[in-house]
């Protein structure tokens, strides 16, 4: 039998319905199935991508069904339709993804989008006013992605941030490495970059103990108000003769005064060897909370340099509460939170714990009014109070196996469609998940290269 020229043989075109111009569903044959993060384009001028969020299968694998959003690109100029009905889509060209994830400008850029090289995805810095969950497994490459952002805030905004380091990871933010973008460098270089270290000559990281307020000192000496209310009653006394007495005699004054109160404080304070912190207390000398008073264009605190859990979380509190305290002044501050599950866990183990992160709490849910925004890193989503992760708005996640962390992630963040959240256990080094206001759309990233010096690099294995 020949065979009929006339025929046409092509597959079908898949048809496309809308009940309210919003969400969509698409069916069609399995060999045509969209994958999750796709964008179909729909026939006609100035019609709006479907974004494709869901992707079901029958049992036989024969047929799916798709279902998303329509979005319009970054023109504003998709067209507004009740519904749509049987409507033709097809793959879209890179182009018109690129109008609706990239910017003009580069520099905005984070990375490119994981299947389309071509296209950037774009940061938006004004919805940096919402707090950010940043996560994902040892290896991911969490820390040089987190690097990455830094640096394009530092270029393309005039937010100041101060970050929290204790890993000493992000030191070298103000250094450039060989190679680098020259546009990158030149800006990062008009920008103050102040790195404050414990012990250091020049940029010491340490606080006034008398600056601190009643509760972050009570919380230092592991004080009750209520049952050391002697000791307590004590330590407020002390705090008017502090500027009468050189604080490494603090002890010998507590002594000298017959009061057995005041020699019981004196003993904790020997006790818990807080005057052993010598690189913790400033002594008079300008603290930690002045700097960033100043607002540098990026303060780093460099916690990793202190031997004592305890001194970390002493700065912290002292940083945060003079923050708190100044938050009338509605000047703007990033707040980046790295390793945050020790900053801010479910149930700290000590009073000077849980002082910070009530603290973090507090500004978690009142502090964006005020201008002060956070940004937290962690290895482990379970790890850091609930209350703070669900005041973000943000989210990066990165390679992460744990399903307990990934299925949490999916119930707090429920703007994020479950099959990006899925791929997460297989994205590859370097790979993120952006989602939320500050980027166009959720998308995959392939994180860009950094122009500063990568912190937290893995110690290689030794090799013949």
């Amino acid at each position: 039998m020949a065979a009929n020229d006339d025929v046409d043989l092509s597959p079908a075109p898949l048809r496309l319905e809308s009940p309210d111009g919003r969400s969509f569903s698409v069916r069609g044959p399995a060999s045509a199935c969209p994958r999750v993060g796709e964008y179909l384009a729909i026939d006609g001028a100035d019609a709006p991508l479907a974004f494709v969020e869901e992707v079901a299968t029958d049992p036989a694998g024969d047929a799916f069904v798709a279902s998303g959003s329509l979005v319009g690109d970054a023109s504003g100029a998709a067209e507004a339709r009740a519904r749509w009905s049987q409507t033709p889509v097809r793959p879209t060209e890179a182009s018109a993804v690129q109008r609706l994830l990239s910017a003009p400008d580069e520099q905005l850029h984070l990375g490119r989008l994981a299947d389309h090289d071509e296209v950037g995805v774009a940061l938006i810095p004004k919805r940096l006013n919402r707090h950010t969950f940043w996560c994902g497994q040892s290896g991911s490459g969490k820390t040089y992605a987190l690097g990455v952002l830094l640096e394009r805030i530092l270029v393309n905004t005039r937010l100041p941030m101060v970050i929290f380091d204790p890993n000493s990871d992000f030191v070298r933010l103000g250094e450039t490495t060989a190679g680098a973008d020259p546009e990158s460098v030149a800006a990062l270089g008009d920008r103050e970059v102040v790195v404050l270290r414990p012990g250091d000559e020049t940029s010491p990281l340490h606080v006034l103990f008398k600056e601190m307020t009643p509760r972050a000192r009570a919380a230092v000496l592991r004080l009750d108000p209520v049952v050391d209310r002697a000791e307590y009653n004590a330590l407020l006394g002390l705090m008017e003769d502090l500027d009468a007495v050189e604080t490494p005699d603090i002890v010998g004054h507590l002594l000298s005064l017959g009061d057995p109160d005041a020699t019981a404080l004196a003993q904790r304070l020997q006790n818990l060897g807080v005057l052993e912190w010598r690189t913790t207390w400033a002594y008079g000398a300008e603290s930690a909370t002045s700097v960033v008073a100043r607002r540098p264009a990026a303060t780093v605190l460099d916690l990793g340099g202190y031997d004592r859990n305890e001194e970390q979380l002493t700065v912290t509190l002292a940083v945060l509460d003079d923050l708190w305290a100044r938050r009338t002044e509605r000047r703007p501050l990033l707040l980046v939170i790295d390793e945050a599950h020790n900053l801010c866990p479910p149930d700290p183990e000590t009073p000077l714990g849980v002082a910070v992160r009530d603290r973090l709490i507090q500004i978690a849910a009142e502090g964006r009014k005020y201008g002060l925004w956070l940004l937290l890193s962690t290895q482990r989503p379970s790890k850091v109070h609930q209350g703070i992760v669900s005041q973000c708005d943000n989210l990066t996640l990165m390679r992460m196996n744990s399903r307990d962390d990934l299925e949490q992630l999916g119930s707090i963040f429920g703007f994020v469609p479950r099959g990006l959240l899925a791929q997460a256990a297989r994205f590859r080094q370097g790979e993120a998940l952006v989602a939320g206001g500050f980027v166009p759309m959720p998308s995959i990233v392939r994180v860009r290269g950094r122009v500063t010096p990568e912190g937290g690099i893995d110690v290689p294995v030794p090799m013949p």
